[in-house]
């Protein structure tokens, strides 16, 4: 059997000893025969109890311990059926005579026995507690000599009791004497302990057995009818000899001195007597009344020597009366005044804490942290605290036995003394350095005691507490990282700013991996930017790489950028990308040079001034511009690339950079690189190589659409149709094309050839069914894949395009977009679409053909013929007379675009509307008739929405384009145009504030538009000279 198993084995054999004696003891209570003879064996089996569990408890077990236990175990069993069977014969009336002593003749049998067994137990068992075993000897002995008789007397009483026995409950009471409390169970001294006059008081024995409701936890129960119990108890372990007392206090003596007169007297006391008087030759002795000649104190010795062994005697006793208070646990009040008294016997001496340890009262204490009365959590953890204090040993005895989660969850009680009491032993366990690690790996353990810290206000005790603990852990690096995390920085910046080359190594490696909330990056940045430049620049290869990882983190919130610049990272950073060469250095440096630049350069700081080294250059040189070119076409790294990509697309906004990086890109392979970088399988790469695309676009498209378009697999590879989610990728794609020059009609059949326009209105139909929340970049992505479709229209002169756009009905496409898209944008490029379809309608609009009639019919008479050949004619449009559709011609009235143009002026967007309107004045072109197109828009009530544009707007190319508008109206619409303009008077008065304000072109069409109004002075027509 294992050891484990021996153990569990005897602990259960124990626990069913005690309760075992639990049931007698309660039995003995009840039998009202004989009554002080079973009333001192019921004594013999309780005190019995108290060597069960100190063989059970000893940390040297030895080797006979389960037979000693089970000797006694089966002693016990024996004792139980006897009294079980003496209280039926009672009971029945049965032989109630002869049986209660022939059973207390079995019981004495018994008792001898089980002190025959006790005897058995070793020395070894208890060590260095000489106490203990002079207790268990001397039960031992009294118990191998017990003897019990039964007088006349006693018989007399059974016979009174039974007579008696149908008296109340209560008549008893009234006849019961007051007895004293029980002297201690754990005697020293024989005599004292075994004094009739307390111990063998039948009434207040059968009292206290039948208070004895132990459970198998434990047998020993201390507690009296008062809650002062433990106290009284205590004081009868050992007589306390007279001449302890100081005769001033009244009190034992600590530090006895004898003065001349040859009386001791505590020291501090005489000393105390001797100043009260102002004339030494006055002094006297307070107990003889001798004068004192001198006031010399000798130490005495022999008092102080005495003194001290009864103390270590008594307190030695007082624990274990406390542990077996602590073991029952009957009541909350015995539990807390055992816990005081040893908090007592603590703060005399600091070897009486390491008896505490020792005498296994530490398992119970943690398990009363989870006791229901919180006077009691309070008392232990206040006890906790007193053993770790000044004692290693005790604090890792108590981490190791204490759960500090436990602890931990105390600092948020309701009860504000447990809180306290909790927080002071996490203070006194912090102390120790090998404890640190432990209490700052508890989850929670660290914010609960950051929030006490800053809590001051509220309890400005617990706080300070709080506060030294915390600097306490700091002593576990890994704590340090805890406390970053939970939002206490400070630590860390200052092992950051003043540790050694490991520390700050360490300590930025965490700054690298926690995360930082908003409100502390900047702290951070102020606070160790410095540090950790110098780091990079001076440091070894793991300190650099730390650092670089910070810096990382805090580059990346925007409004660290002015404060890292002022730090001097940025020259740091561009010698590491340009100048820097170590060739025994694994990390990539210029990569997380350059990551650390893009940060702060796309937070908008003005860098034009900026120098990147001694030699004078800026960021904006064309040194500084080349060199990133040229490392883009070189390098490797698909995240250096990204990088390099993301510093030009920052400097690329700025006028001097542009006209330096276009030329760069031009002359260099660098576009070439840029392009292939599309179909890189890295989507962040792609991304960014794109986006430079879109910006380079404005200044060299026509060059990019050539690149593009001998690169093999573009430009069709750029829409690659339509995928769940829609990536951003994909969007910028589109919007890359979409960008570059319209006109370009290389690139515009090369879209034609490949096929696109299929996938461009099959994406375009799914996006609108699903609708552009799917995703984040649906609305970029259909804004791109329309703005790809409006460029075919700036090309219709090609016979390819042209066919194209009538094959897909592009008229009717753009209306219905304009109809069911939310997008401004969409609704934009709709706009502009149509623009540049109904731009071509004039052209591609023929005078319908009359097809010739048959030669018989030419015989008929004219009149006759007439009326045929009306018939035969085909319809005309009436604006641009001549055969049209939406689908051939791109008429926008076939279509039934102009009143959705006209309800898209209504817009808010003024892009939206400026481009709905160059639409609409397609219709008024001096190539069309325009009587009939005003006519038109008349019955559309086109003037109000021109109104209201006036009024909703100030840009100037809206004016100008609603003043063309209103201008034409007043002098080709009918009367009800001409009156509703007229009596605008919003109108009139914008027009007069064009007429002041305006530019040249605006002025003069509001000049124009009042003299129509008849507001201005008409210009005679007759030739005159002023």
């Amino acid at each position: 059997m294992s050891l484990n198993e021996d153990q569990t084995s005897m602990a259960s054999v124990a626990e069913s000893l005690l309760t075992s004696i639990s049931q007698i003891t309660k039995s003995v209570a009840c039998i009202e025969v004989v009554q002080e003879t079973f009333a001192e064996i019921g004594c013999y089996f309780y005190r019995a109890s108290s060597s069960v569990m100190e063989l059970q408890t000893s940390e040297n077990t030895p080797e006979n311990a389960m037979d000693i236990l089970q000797s006694l175990s089966s002693s016990i069993n024996v004792a139980k059926d006897l009294i079980n069977k003496c209280q039926k014969a009672y009971s029945s009336k049965s032989d109630s005579d002869k049986m209660p002593k022939s059973t207390i003749q079995q019981l004495e049998r018994l008792i001898n026995r089980m002190g025959q067994c006790l005897s058995l137990i070793p020395s070894s068992t208890f060590q260095n507690k000489k106490y203990a075993e002079v207790a268990v000897r001397s039960l031992s002995n009294e118990m191998q000599h017990a003897q019990f008789e039964v007088g006349q007397s006693q018989e007399l009483q059974t016979k009174e009791l039974e007579q008696k026995k149908s008296f109340s409950e209560e008549e008893q009471n009234d006849h019961e004497e007051t007895v004293q409390t029980e002297s201690d169970l754990y005697p020293i001294n024989i005599e004292v302990s075994t004094d009739t006059s307390q111990v063998l008081n039948v009434p207040y024995l059968i009292e206290f057995l039948k208070n004895k409701s132990l459970g198998s936890q434990s047998i020993l129960d201390y507690r009296s009818r008062s809650s002062s119990t433990l106290p009284q108890i205590v004081e009868y372990v050992e007589t306390v000899y007279e001449n302890f007392y100081c005769p001033l206090t009244k009190q034992i003596m600590d530090d006895p001195v004898i003065i001349e007169s040859g009386v001791t007297y505590e020291r501090n006391e005489i000393v105390k007597w001797f100043e009260e008087f102002e004339n030494s030759e006055e002094i006297f002795c307070p107990i003889t009344g001798q004068k004192l000649l001198r006031t010399v104190l000798r130490p005495n010795i022999a008092f102080k020597t005495m003194i001290e062994e009864w103390k270590e005697r008594n307190d030695e006793a007082k624990i274990k009366v406390a542990c077996a208070a602590l073991s029952l646990a009957s009541s909350a009040s015995m539990v807390f005044e055992a816990i005081r008294d040893l908090q007592g016997i603590c703060a005399r001496k600091q070897y009486n804490k390491v008896q505490v340890c020792n005498a296994g009262i530490l398992p119970l204490l943690v398990k009363f942290l989870e006791y229901k009365d919180r006077d009691v959590r309070c008392a232990v953890l206040e006890l906790l605290q007193q053993l770790a204090e000044d004692d290693d040993d005790g604090k890792e005895m108590i981490a190791k036995m204490v759960d500090i989660s436990t602890v931990i969850k105390m600092l948020s009680s309701g009860h504000q003394p447990i809180r306290q009491a909790a927080l002071l032993l996490l203070h006194e366990l912090s102390r120790s350095e090998s404890l640190c690690k432990k209490i700052g790996s508890v989850p929670g353990g660290i914010l609960m005691l950051i929030r006490i810290k800053y809590n001051r206000s509220v309890d400005a005790f617990s706080a300070e507490k709080a506060d030294e603990t915390l600097r306490n852990l700091e002593k576990a690096q890994e704590n340090i990282k805890h406390m970053a995390e939970n939002g206490l920085l400070e630590p860390l910046l200052n092992h950051l700013a003043a540790g050694c080359e490991e520390i700050q190594m360490e300590m930025a490696s965490y700054l690298g991996e926690i995360t930082l909330g908003n409100d502390s990056k900047t702290c951070v940045a102020e606070r160790a930017s410095p540090t950790l430049t110098q780091m990079v620049h001076m440091g070894n290869t793991l300190s650099r790489s730390a650092a670089f990882k910070a810096l990382a983190q805090i580059s990346a919130y925007s409004p660290n950028a002015k404060i890292l610049a002022k730090s001097g990272i940025i020259q740091i950073m561009a010698e590491e990308m340009f100048t820097r060469r170590i060739s025994d250095e694994n990390m990539n440096s210029k990569n997380e040079a350059a990551a650390i630049l893009a940060n702060i350069f796309e937070t908008g700081i003005e860098f034009q001034n900026l120098q990147v080294n001694t030699d004078g250059h800026k960021l904006t040189s064309d040194y500084v511009l080349y060199n990133i070119i040229r490392m883009l076409k070189n390098s490797t790294t698909d995240e250096l690339n990204i990088n390099l990509i993301r510093i030009l697309l920052s400097l690329i906004k700025d006028p001097n950079s542009i006209s330096i990086i276009v030329p760069m890109v031009k002359e260099t392979e660098a576009s070439y690189t840029l392009i292939e970088f599309i179909n890189n399988p890295h989507e962040e790469l792609g991304v960014a190589a794109v986006k430079l695309l879109i910006e380079l676009s404005p200044h060299m498209g026509h060059t990019l659409v050539e690149r593009l378009c001998t690169t093999k697999g573009q430009p069709e590879n750029l829409l690659l149709g339509h995928t769940t989610p829609i990536t951003e990728r994909q969007a910028v794609s589109a919007k890359f094309l979409a960008k570059l020059p319209h006109q370009n009609v290389t690139l515009n059949l090369a879209l034609l050839r490949k096929n696109t326009v299929p996938t461009i209105l099959q994406t375009i139909n799914q996006i609108q069914i699903t609708g552009t929340r799917a995703s984040r970049y649906a609305s970029a992505y259909l804004e791109g894949l329309v703005a790809i479709l409006v460029r075919f229209t700036t090309t219709l002169y090609e016979p390819a395009i042209l066919s194209l756009a009538r094959n897909y009905n592009f008229t009717l496409l753009f209306t219905e977009l304009l109809l069911k898209t939310s997008s401004d944008e969409v609704q934009r490029l709709s706009a502009i679409g149509l623009e540049n379809l109904s731009a071509e309608s004039i052209t591609l609009s023929k005078p319908p053909q009359i097809k010739k009639s048959k030669s018989w019919k030419q015989a008929l008479p004219i009149f006759l013929s007439l009326g045929s050949s009306n018939k035969m004619k085909a319809p005309v449009c009436p604006v641009h007379r001549g055969a049209c559709s939406s689908q051939n011609t791109f008429c926008l009235v076939d279509a039934k675009a102009v009143e959705t143009l006209l309800a898209c002026l209504d817009n808010e967007n003024a892009v939206v509307v400026e481009a709905a309107l160059s639409a609409i004045c397609t219709l008024l072109d001096d190539k069309v008739d325009v009587e009939k197109s005003v006519s038109m828009l008349t019955e559309a009530n086109a003037v109000r929405h021109i109104l209201n544009v006036v009024k909703d707007h100030s840009e100037e190319g809206l004016w100008q384009k609603s003043f063309q508008f209103i201008e034409i109206f007043l002098m080709k619409g009918r009367d009800k145009s001409a009156s509703d303009i007229s009596q605008d008077k919003l109108l009139l008065a914008t027009l007069i504030s064009a007429f002041h304000h305006g530019n040249g072109n605006t002025r003069q069409m509001a000049e124009n538009i009042l003299r129509i109004l008849n507001k201005v002075p008409s210009i005679p027509t007759s030739n005159y000279t002023l």
